[in-house]
């Protein structure tokens, strides 16, 4: 069985954040080459698909001021994402001095299962699981110290089941397809809406 995210939140978010969501009704396109994917074990492009996912394109210029480093080290970078398919050129900007970027938009990023990786491959998707950990660590100390105060943006459930292997399966993928019908990048969102992470995650009692 596959492990099924959204990059680009983060992360990558897509995460991604995170790179970005799938908008809704429109294409989805899998990336599961683990060589794409380990274009996103690094903690700068995860940074880079979550400054995507939330400010909308931008050029390595102001990647770079907004990320604290310098223009080459994002341009590197940038074309380590692009190979692997997670972002593209913004085509309504072929004018412009500088190229700029977008999180590609439609993507569903799958794992290939354990037993198909290489111990190399295995090493980087463990790399990029503690990465994503330290990040979600972090998440949940902010919601247990701010909920209270977020006015209502702060939302969150935990919850006991008993459910087949089938079913978990199921209910993950009914996750993704609600997660599909939320997802929109900050060009699309409406002049309330905030960018807001998103996780779930199940796992044995026992």
């Amino acid at each position: 069985m596959s492990d099924t995210t959204r990059e680009g939140d983060g992360v990558g978010g897509g995460g991604v954040g995170d790179a970005g969501g799938a908008e809704s009704g429109g294409e989805r396109r899998t990336v599961s080459d683990p060589a794409a994917l380990k274009a996103l074990a690094h903690p700068l492009r995860l940074k880079i698909l979550r400054h995507l996912g939330v400010s909308g394109p931008a050029t390595s210029t102001t990647l770079a001021a907004a990320l604290g480093e310098n223009t080459g080290t994002l341009s590197y970078h940038l074309r380590r994402l692009e190979r692997g398919g997670f972002i593209e050129d913004v085509p309504e900007r072929p004018n412009s001095r500088e190229r700029w970027w977008r999180a590609v938009r439609g993507l569903d990023v799958r794992r290939p299962a354990q037993e198909e990786m290489t111990e190399s491959e295995r090493a980087v998707a463990g790399a990029l699981d503690r990465m994503r950990l330290d990040e979600d660590i972090e998440l949940a100390r902010r919601f247990t110290e701010e909920q209270a105060e977020s006015e209502g943006w702060m939302r969150g459930s935990r919850s006991l089941s008993h459910l087949t292997k089938d079913e978990v399966t199921a209910f993950h993928d009914a996750y993704l397809d609600l997660l599909t019908r939320f997802t929109r990048g900050p060009e699309d969102a409406p002049p309330d809406a905030r960018p807001v992470l998103l996780r779930w995650f199940a796992l044995p009692v026992e």
